[in-house]
């Protein structure tokens, strides 16, 4: 996305993300860092300043960190594939991040907890949408949008979010599981092997999906960034209920959603779909403020630093 918006005024050159190809987990990230190291040592005397978001820029010599901005996501221990070296080596990450130009994270809680950790110049930048999408998939009819997934026209629909590791998904389901009337729908890779309603789909076949829901739930076990698909699903339509964890609980509290109990899951899954359209629309309005227009103006300001 920054990419787009910013090709008319900025010549990006990318390196490969190595791990994107590698299936075999288990020391995935020690072999990227080996596999990327002489791509950066060949960047040492190139022009400009650098975007980075990986643990290589442990390889960057001090004057190539003095003009990087760094995009931090989170931070999660429980998805390390290098234990024990990974943790060592993301707390020499933070303890090199204050010699960037800039650290750029996706929620005020990243922010506080990259300034607990000596990083001083760090700006927040939401995760931003492009609302003319989100705006066309609001207008669709939701019964269609339900008969083209097969999905039944009556109950209540719930969308868990991604099928995969650390998500939650398998505690939603097994709560929502006592009330016939609601169906939970996952999507993404399906890591975990549900084998419930399940959809893997293209980005438009996918908004059309959550605009078929009644209502979302999400319940990570892991520590979120911010949670692009509970922010979409918000914006969709659907009253939701969210685990207040990391910068998920930030998403929470903007937008006035409550925290899941599975004890009484089934309960609040049909109280909170029947939420009224002014709640959703105030939803709405807090979080459409992060269009695309925001999102070039806030990053703007950010390259500003290193141009």
């Amino acid at each position: 996305m920054l990419q787009q918006l910013t090709s008319e005024e900025i010549t990006w050159r990318t390196v490969p993300d190595f791990k994107r190809s590698d299936r075999t987990r288990r020391w995935r990230t020690m072999r990227h860092l080996s596999t990327i190291a002489p791509h950066i040592r060949a960047l040492h005397d190139a022009p400009g300043a650098f975007v980075w978001d990986d643990l290589s820029l442990l390889l960057f010599a001090p004057s190539m960190r003095a003009r990087t901005i760094f995009v931090f996501h989170h931070y999660e221990p429980l998805q390390h594939d290098s234990a024990p070296i990974q943790a060592q080596l993301w707390q020499q990450l933070f303890s090199v991040l204050p010699q960037c130009a800039a650290v750029v994270c996706v929620a005020p809680y990243w922010a506080r907890f990259l300034q607990a950790r000596g990083v001083d110049k760090v700006h927040v930048v939401y995760n931003s949408v492009d609302m003319t999408e989100i705006d066309h998939v609001r207008s669709l009819d939701k019964t269609e949008c339900r008969a083209a997934y097969g999905l039944p026209p009556d109950g209540v629909l719930v969308y868990a979010g991604k099928a995969v590791h650390g998500k939650g998904t398998d505690l939603i389901t097994t709560a929502a599981d006592q009330d016939r009337r609601l169906h939970v729908i996952t999507t993404g890779s399906n890591t975990i092997g549900r084998t419930g309603p399940h959809f893997n789909l293209p980005r438009q076949q996918y908004l059309r999906l959550l605009h078929a829901c009644d209502v979302g739930v999400f319940t990570p076990q892991i520590a979120e960034g911010w949670s692009r698909c509970a922010a979409e699903a918000l914006l969709i339509g659907l009253p939701c209920l969210i685990q207040p964890i990391a910068g998920l609980g930030d998403l929470a509290r903007l937008t006035g959603q409550p925290a899941p109990d599975l004890h009484h899951l089934a309960h609040q899954l049909h109280e909170r779909a029947a939420a009224p359209p002014a709640d959703m629309k105030l939803v709405y309005d807090a979080l459409a403020r992060y269009d695309l227009n925001y999102f070039q103006q806030a990053w703007n300001a950010v390259l500003a630093t290193v141009t």
